[in-house]
Order: structure tokens, then C-alpha cells, then sequence
């Protein structure tokens, strides 16, 4: 399982968020989604867990995770590159999503969930996506994607279609971009920090 995160610093993270959040609120509500996703993570069945961090470790990291530092380059080289590291079947996430669940991820990490399969891929509403899986880690499955636009995930899925490979679906999610997400998210995970986060927020009088 790979996660590629950037340290919850203000001014470098969620910067959408801004306004009607600071920059210091945004931060904390980057570091509640991350650690809401890694806490997701270290329940899952995986046989490595890696944190593929922009920034400095910190406390934050749990036990359990091996963390190395996000290459250079644009967003497509930079999960080649979390790819690149892996020998076996892997599935990224980032931490955008703090709704993510075991019971979401189950498709992709059952016993035999890669029988036949090339890739699992999960959409983003916005058009990107939350969740690519791929039993052979090829780098070159990733770059050249343009990232952060409307047609990323279609480019991405075709990407894997154009390459042969069988291409299963996740559900589709919102990721947290503007304050309109995160509003929605925090709604459909109430038990999370991110929720938290949000709540408490909101309830000082940020709308």
C-alpha cells in the first residue's frame, strides 16, 4: 500500500480550502484527512505499507509505515516513482479522501482480487481519480498523464486500457479540494478526524 501525502504545513497544503479557511486551518484539516487515511491503511491487509511524503516526517507518522521522500518532477513522475519502488502488486491512495474504508478498498486486496486483473482504478468526481492499483508497477503507465485536470482520470484509465491490461473499477469519491467538498466528505466519514476537524472549525464561524 502506498500512500503519497505532503506534510501538513500552512501555505503548502489545501490551499483550495483558502477561503473560507486559513492557511492554518487548512493545514489542520490536511493533517486530519492524513491521518484519517493512514489509520485506514494500517488496517489493511498489506504486506508493506509506504508513506511517499513531500516534506518532513514527523510524530504524526504511526508505527508501521516505511516513509521515503516524494522524487522531483511533476505529480505523474512522482507516482511513477512511488510505482518504481514497488517489486509486486500495488495500490496508491493519497490523502485527499478520508472516507476511505476497508470495506471500499475490499475489492482490491481480496484473496485473488489481481486473479486476471492488470489494474484497479478509482475515480474522483472531478474528474481524477483516488485509488490506482497495479499488479506490475510500471512507471510508464503513469507518465505524460496530465494531472490535476478535468480529463486526468480518463487519461489515466485509457492509459492502462491502451497498455492490455484489465482494468477493474472502485466506487467514486470526492476528494477534498474546496470548502464545498470538504463539507460533503466530513459528512458521509462523521466519525473521523477530518469530521472532527471540520466541525470544529465551522462551528467557530468559518462557512
Amino acid at each position: 500500500m502506498l500512500v503519497i501525502a505532503k506534510e501538513p504545513v500552512a501555505g503548502r497544503v489545501k490551499t483550495r480550502l483558502c477561503p473560507p479557511f486559513s492557511p492554518a486551518e487548512a493545514a489542520e484539516l490536511a493533517a486530519a484527512a492524513l491521518a484519517d487515511t493512514l489509520e485506514t491503511v494500517l488496517a489493511l491487509p498489506a504486506r508493506r505499507r509506504v508513506l511517499v511524503l513531500d516534506g518532513r516526517p514527523g510524530p504524526w507518522v504511526p508505527p508501521g509505515f516505511e516513509v521515503v521522500p516524494q522524487s522531483a518532477g511533476g505529480l505523474d513522475d512522482r507516482l511513477a516513482a512511488a510505482f518504481g519502488g514497488c517489486t509486486g502488486p500495488a495500490l496508491l491512495v493519497g490523502m485527499d479522501t478520508p472516507q476511505i474504508t476497508a470495506a471500499l478498498l475490499a475489492p482490491a486486496l481480496a484473496p485473488g482480487s489481481w486473479d486476471g486483473v492488470g489494474a484497479w482504478f478509482g475515480p474522483a468526481e472531478d474528474g481524477g481519480f483516488w485509488a490506482l492499483g497495479l499488479a506490475d508497477p510500471d512507471p510508464a503507465l503513469l507518465r505524460g498523464v496530465p494531472m490535476s485536470v478535468p480529463e486526468t482520470g480518463a487519461v489515466q484509465r485509457h492509459r492502462l486500457v491502451e497498455a492490455g491490461l484489465a482494468v477493474r473499477d472502485l466506487p467514486v469519491l470526492v476528494d477534498v479540494d474546496t470548502a464545498a467538498d470538504a463539507r460533503r466528505v466530513a459528512s458521509a466519514a462523521p466519525g473521523g478526524r477530518f469530521a472532527s476537524a471540520f466541525g470544529r472549525l465551522t462551528g467557530a464561524g468559518v462557512r
